[in-house]
């Protein structure tokens, strides 16, 4: 069986953590070139990732014959020029979200890698979250009834501003919209289809910030609201999901269990129990229909962020189709540039056939 020779081009939390332990664990991939520029990567790629040789620069990666599979995993104001450079050189292509930072980026690259018959798809890893994956199944089962209300969040808390980070700079795809609404525009996509309009409230909170480090989206939808939100002042965790329906309510506490292993070094493809959460953040489902009350606790999916890597392979094999296409992502920015607009213009901007994968 033919093994696919992947570049990763970035290194740092991006390419360390959500990546390469995923490409390694892949059956068929082969982590064979990553960018590492700082002596601290370097060290790093040699201790985990021995088998990998360490790059000084993407060309390194894009311009080799041998590539087969180009991950771009740097920051946003790039990921339209390498992918575009990577195309360009023939090469399969795996983007970090958000995708672009403009639609007609996107636009560009799907058009591109259709004209050359390559793979182009974006990492949007929180579709296989353990918590995002009991939601769909709750919502699925339609055990709720008509549903009226969807809230989701994405919170943090960093009381300061970390000093050099892109992601602090008033650069177009910086600020915590754009990087953790992107997750969440991506899910309620995947749940409800296209909404009818957006409304957008953007803020700067922390004392200098540049970025927006508060957001707030509502999508409309004709009998459904999904509310969407992300701050970097959460000292205190909130409900992660929240839904509301005509028989009762879901409510889904604590986080996905992997993106925290990942950070540690454990390696997927080493544990068996992978993406399991605990107990203590199971989520509570409430009823009320026919007269009868009921209140359980409902155990959590388990995360699959293997998932991604594996379904990017048997797509490269022609055994499987892209379960996250560049069009889908392509929607996501959509809905970010509508909601900029929003909040500039203090209006709900109307999406009427502006979605293309939905």
């Amino acid at each position: 069986m033919k093994k696919y020779k992947v570049g990763l081009i970035g290194f740092s939390i991006g390419g360390q953590v959500f990546h390469a332990p995923f490409i390694i664990g892949t059956p068929g991939l082969e982590l064979y070139k990553v960018t590492a520029r700082k002596a601290e990567q370097k060290q790093l790629l040699q201790e985990r990732y021995p088998q990998a040789i360490a790059v000084e620069s993407a060309d390194d990666i894009i311009n080799d014959e041998l590539v087969d599979l180009v991950v771009v995993a740097t920051s946003n104001d790039v990921h339209y020029k390498l992918t575009k450079q990577a195309l360009e050189a023939g090469k399969h292509v795996v983007v970090e979200k958000p995708f672009t930072n403009t639609t007609a980026e996107a636009d560009e690259l799907i058009a591109l890698a259709q004209e050359k018959g390559l793979l182009l798809t974006v990492h949007h890893n929180a579709r296989f979250h353990s918590d995002f994956k009991t939601v769909k199944k709750i919502i699925n089962s339609e055990v709720l009834g008509p549903l009226v209300n969807y809230e989701a969040r994405y919170d943090r808390f960093r009381n300061f501003l970390r000093v050099g980070a892109w992601r602090e700079e008033d650069l177009p795809g910086s600020g915590i919209h754009y990087d953790l609404g992107a997750h969440l525009l991506d899910q309620a996509l995947q749940l409800f289809g296209a909404p009818n309009w957006i409304f957008a409230d953007l803020r700067r909170q922390r004392e200098g910030a540049k970025a927006v480090d508060d957001f707030e989206f509502i999508l409309s939808y004709a009998k459904l609201k999904v509310s969407l939100k992300g701050q970097m002042l959460a000292k205190e965790a909130t409900a992660r999901y929240a839904l509301y329906g005509w028989n009762g309510s879901f409510v889904k506490p604590g986080t996905d269990p992997q993106e925290e292993l990942l950070r540690a070094g454990v390696f997927p493809h080493e544990q068996n129990n992978w993406g399991a959460e605990s107990p203590e953040t199971y989520g509570r489902l409430a009823l009320s229909k026919d007269g009868h009350d009921s209140n359980e606790t409902v155990a959590s999916e388990r995360g699959s962020g293997p998932d991604f890597y594996q379904n990017v392979l048997d797509a490269l094999q022609g055994q499987d189709s892209l379960h996250v296409t560049a069009a889908q992502a392509r929607d996501v920015i959509r809905l970010l540039e509508a909601a900029e607009q929003s909040w500039q213009e203090k209006r709900a901007i109307a999406l009427d056939g502006e979605l293309k994968a939905y």
